[in-house]
């Protein structure tokens, strides 16, 4: 068990004072069997109201609205979670699934139907051909489990990691093209290219723990931002957890907070202000994640 506490600062800030229209914060996670939420608290400035709801795939979604304008807004969010993560999938795939390609069964289809489909063009087939280059590699040789394991790990070997805070996301050909993108990038790149051998995929958006942070050995990239990955859905196994940034498979040092169909429907905090296009000054955005160790150390 990991008990981790995610502090998230996003701040707005503005030439002058501005009018803000509603704003979507998806900051919290919902208890499941692997994440039980312990506390969570919400600070926002100017002073805002709260509507909770769920969305179409069970987020849980925080709608605020305001009253004051202001030429700062700061959303500060911070949960204590247990988490309960796999070191590594078991990989409990049934043996029809175990080699690509193979069906879902007729039942689950309806449900499944647009995480298979792809949703960005690919018409001189860069991401096809990247995708079906380790299907085919000798060492994989159309084995689910081996070519989602050689995909994952060539993302972190072929293509290098960068921050970026503008919104929106690169299309997965542009990807590949340059050679460099953010988490969500990657993330999304690892999604159509499972998509394009018939796997269902989705987005994933939350946060990621370094455990060097405190004083363990690891390699890990993207900490100290919002987060990004997918999961997959394997028959037998169910939703398995697979992090393109760092080329790692399973759950460990991730917490997911949303899943969405694709990046836009996943989206930490989003919202609009009244005021000219030269108004907005900055965003800054930070995020700690820290387990119980140290804040014992720190207290």
């Amino acid at each position: 068990m990991q008990r981790l506490t995610v502090k998230h600062t996003t701040e707005y800030r503005y030439k002058r004072a501005v009018e803000f229209g509603e704003h979507r914060l998806m900051l919290r996670p919902r208890d499941s069997h692997d994440l039980r939420l312990l506390e969570a608290t919400l600070r926002i400035e100017p002073e805002a109201e709260l509507r909770w709801l769920y969305d179409v795939f069970g987020n849980s979604v925080a709608i605020a609205t305001f009253r004051e304008s202001s030429d700062r807004l700061s959303i500060e969010s911070q949960i204590v979670i247990d988490r309960y993560p796999l070191d590594r999938p078991a990989f409990p795939i049934e043996p029809y699934a175990r080699r690509i390609p193979f069906s879902y069964p007729a039942r689950e289809i309806p449900d499944l139907g647009r995480t298979i489909e792809r949703h960005h063009g690919d018409p001189d087939r860069l991401v096809t051909e990247w995708a079906r280059r380790f299907l085919d590699d000798s060492g994989v040789n159309g084995e689910t489990e081996a070519f989602l394991l050689a995909l994952t790990a060539a993302v972190r070997r072929e293509l290098a990691y960068v921050t970026r805070h503008d919104p929106g996301v690169q299309a997965p050909a542009e990807t590949l093209a340059l050679k460099s993108g953010s988490c969500r990038d990657f993330a999304l790149l690892m999604m159509e290219a499972v998509r394009s051998v018939g796997l269902a995929a989705r987005f994933v958006s939350g946060y990621l723990y370094d455990p060097s942070l405190d004083d363990e050995a690891a390699d890990v990239v993207g900490a100290g931002t919002t987060h990004a990955w997918v999961q997959i859905y394997l028959p037998g196994a169910g939703w398995i957890e697979f992090d393109p940034t760092n080329g790692k498979a399973g759950s460990r040092n991730l917490v997911p907070i949303a899943v969405a169909r694709e990046p836009a429907q996943a989206v930490p905090v989003s919202g609009t202000f009244a005021g000219g296009s030269d108004d907005f000054l900055a965003l800054d955005v930070a995020v700690a994640v820290t387990a119980q160790s140290s804040l014992r150390m720190a207290g």
